[in-house]
This record gives C-alpha cells, structure tokens and sequence, in this order.
C-alpha cells in the first residue's frame, strides 16, 4: 500500500490503496475540527469532480461531515472553482472539492476550503494535519447529527456570474460566432463549459463531454494528450479548441491550425485582455516563479508589473491579494479573475479568452505569432539523497554572478536572457528542473549543461 500524499493541494491518493475509507473519515474529521475551530458556522459545501466512483468518497465526505454535527450543502458534480464560488455566496464554514486535479483515472483526493472559498494555506493545511494526527474527533450525539441540503444550482449560478461581469461583453462575442471544439475528459467542466460557450453564440462539437466521468485520455492537458482534439479541430474547420482537466481549474487551446496554443499563453492571453481593459493605474499580474516571462512582457506593454509567487494556487492568491493585481494564476493554464473569485478558474477563463480573440478579430494562430516568444522545457533529477544541499551549492555558486537569485520556492536563477526553477518534491527524491530561454534550442542546451553541472555536484 503506498502512502498517502498531504500537501498544500490537500489529501490525495490512489482509490483503494491509500485513499481508503478510514484514510478519508479521518482527514474529513480532521477539517470539521479545524472548522469548527475558525468559525461560528454549522455548514459545510461539498461538490466533486466527474471522475468514475467519486460518488462513493462524496457520500463517506458527506456522511463524515454530519455525524461531526455539521450540515453539509452537496452542489453535486461540479468545477472546482464553483464549490469555491458556493463557499464563499454561503458563507459556510468552509468547502471540501472531491478531486484529483488532472491525476489519472485510478486517484481522487480532497481539497479543503477556507470560509472565504480560498484554498488553505501551508500553515492552515499543517494545523490541519496536527488534528488528523491527534485524531482526537468530536462527533455528534442522535439529537445534532447534521443534515445533508443538495443544492445543484450552483452552476448556472456560476455562468450568470460569468457572463454579469463588467469586463465581459457578451453581445460583442455572440457576433464572432465562434466555432469551438470543446474536451472535457467527461469530467465536471462538461455540462458548464458546454452551456458557456452556447449562452457566447458559439457553435459547440463535444469531443469527450459525457460527463460518465471515464476519462479518454490522460487527463492532464499537455500537448501530447491533446492529439485527438487537434485532430477535431481541424476536421470541424474550428476557430479553436478548448480542453479542460477534470475539476476544470486549468485551460488549454488549440489554434485554428490544430496546433498547441502553449499553456503557459493561456494567462498570458487573459491578462493581456484584463491589463488593456483596466482603467486604473493598477495594471497588475500575479503569477508563480515557474510561469513564462512573457507574462511580464505584457504586463510592462501596459505600464504595468507582474509579481511572483511560490507555485500553487493559494500562494498565487495571497501574493494577489497582498498587491492588488487585477488578474493572475499559473502558466499550467490556471487563470484566476477575482472580479469573480479568488480561484483558478477554466470557465471565467474562457469567457475572458473568447473576449480577448473578439477584440483581436483575428485568428488564434494569427494571435499566437503576436505574443512574446519564449520556450520553456521541464525535466527532473532523481535519486536526489540531499536535495537541499545540491540546492544549497548552486546558491553559493551563482551568488556572485550576474544573476537574481530567489530562494521562496527551491532556487530560481534569472539570467538577462533565461532563467533556471529548481525546486525539490516533499514526497520523493527529485529535483524538477524548469528552463525558460527566447528559442527551444537555446532553453534544452541552457537545461542540459545544468543538469549536468548537478549531476557533478551530487558526486
């Protein structure tokens, strides 16, 4: 049996094997605990993503939060970011989203949510662990079990949301008539992204929107996985593809031309179209240390200034919050708009996506060749016996050259012309090393002579 994997994402782990009933009972007991802690507040929200069997860990979720003596508001399956937007119009105690993220079909996990709809923190997740490990649980006697309230108005609530925002004009969009072919994995976005993208006059070919929750590929939406939507693309003469992961937090194109967009243009894309709209002088963006510097590059295009953060979500948001940006997220395709919420979110992105190509009035392909360009590669070094002293040296090493050194997150050297992220996994032995430089030759040779410069420090 392998072990269970406790992160800032929260709880996740493989169905059967170290997701087990009692494993799930407890860390739920756990955030009823750290909830009734932190608020006044006898309800909790749970939705879930479409995946196969994540009705079994919604009822054990549901059944767990009520015999802690809370009710529990069930929104069904849904996007993520719609069990944070239920979060936060409830005022709840906090929010439990049942997902594995872009994991593959045998993982499912949970998410735990603040009572504001955010994520919860490093410290808030440990606080949450100390109680799982205490295990010392309060359940309720006959008189105040809780109650399970199903509520699954939540995702029209979430397109009107959408479609209300001030930036978005939707008559302008609905004249582009655009034709999308759209792939959800079957998964939480199929029904939501579906009915946006009709409510924006677009003609939509579902490729995989079924919502069986059996996913027909590797769920996560890298290029590689993404072959039979560009194929789609093309065959249907589409203005673009979309792909959504299974919680619909991450979106990713396809060009007219059934080729890859680039994940990391995503919020590149939106926050082009969000700094050109903002009327104030706070042209802002938050991203994390790993995302495309083109982010910046549009940021400075509209006199305005990109902020960095440690990967994740949650730290994206409280890098926000603390200096106001207008729009952020994460070059694996996650946009977060906190017009609407504080969240990576697919569905407010793609309405912000289809605003922005409108506005261009050009093709995707014709947009992509218009953005900065840079090249990113990714790779990792395993068997690591001392990640933070290989970390340590390289520190030491580039100190006293011509480059910005930033230690929030592993270590990222920026160079002039290229930067270096390496950060060390909490759960296995490796370095992920990411490169970014102007052309894909330059960023495999920068990437290749450093893992080899590690290589001679692990000696």
């Amino acid at each position: 049996m392998s072990d269970i994997i406790v992160s800032v994402s929260g709880v996740r782990g493989i169905l059967g094997d170290s997701l087990t009933p009692s494993n799930v009972i407890k860390y739920v007991s756990a955030f009823a605990e750290f909830c009734r802690k932190n608020s006044d507040n006898k309800n909790i929200v749970v939705g879930r993503d479409g995946r196969f069997y994540g009705d079994i860990i919604s009822d054990i979720v549901c059944n767990t939060l009520r015999m802690a003596g809370f009710n529990v508001t069930y929104i069904g399956v849904v996007p993520t970011p719609t069990v944070q937007i239920a979060v936060e119009d409830l005022k709840a105690a906090g929010g439990i989203a049942i997902t594995a993220s872009h994991n593959p079909q045998m993982w499912n996990g949970l998410k735990f949510l603040y009572s504001d709809g955010t994520f919860l923190d490093a410290d808030q997740i440990q606080s949450l662990i100390k109680i799982a490990e205490v295990s010392n649980f309060l359940y309720a006697d006959l008189e105040n079990i809780g109650i399970i309230i199903n509520d699954f108005s939540f995702i029209k609530e979430h397109i009107k949301k959408t479609l209300k925002l001030k930036i978005i004009d939707v008559k302008k969009i609905k004249k582009r008539k655009f034709k999308v072919v759209l792939d959800t994995v079957n998964s939480a976005g199929s029904v939501i992204a579906q009915e946006l993208l009709k409510k924006l006059g677009c003609k939509v070919v579902p490729l995989f929107c079924d919502g069986s929750g059996i996913f027909p590929h590797t769920p996560e939406p890298l290029p590689e996985n993404l072959t039979l939507l560009s194929k789609a693309v093309k065959k249907n003469k589409a203005d673009l593809g979309v792909a959504i992961d299974p919680d619909s937090d991450r979106l990713v194109l396809i060009t007219d031309k059934g080729e890859p967009f680039i994940e990391e243009n995503t919020v590149t894309m939106a926050a082009n179209f969000v700094l050109r709209k903002e009327k104030s002088n706070n042209k802002f963006v938050t991203v994390n240390l790993s995302t495309s510097r083109s982010v910046d590059d549009i940021a400075s295009s509209h006199s305005g200034k990109a902020f960095r953060s440690p990967v994740g979500e949650i730290n994206v948001v409280k890098e926000m919050i603390k200096n106001g940006s207008v729009i952020g997220g994460e070059g694996s395709g996650g946009i977060i708009y906190p017009a609407l919420h504080y969240g990576r979110d697919a569905i407010v992105g793609l309405a912000l996506i289809l605003n922005e190509l409108t506005d261009f009035k050009g093709k995707l392909s014709e947009y992509k060749k218009r953005l900065p360009g840079y090249f990113i590669v990714k790779s990792k070094i395993e068997n690591v016996k001392n990640p933070d002293k290989i970390l340590n040296d390289i520190v030491k090493k580039y100190s006293s050259q011509n480059c910005k050194i930033d230690e929030r997150d592993g270590v990222k050297l920026d160079f002039e012309n290229h930067w270096i992220h390496l950060r060390k996994s909490n759960t296995e032995p490796i370095i992920r090393i990411i490169t970014e430089a102007k052309s894909e030759n330059d960023a495999k040779e920068i990437q290749d002579n450093f893992i080899k410069e590690i290589h001679s420090l692990i000696k």
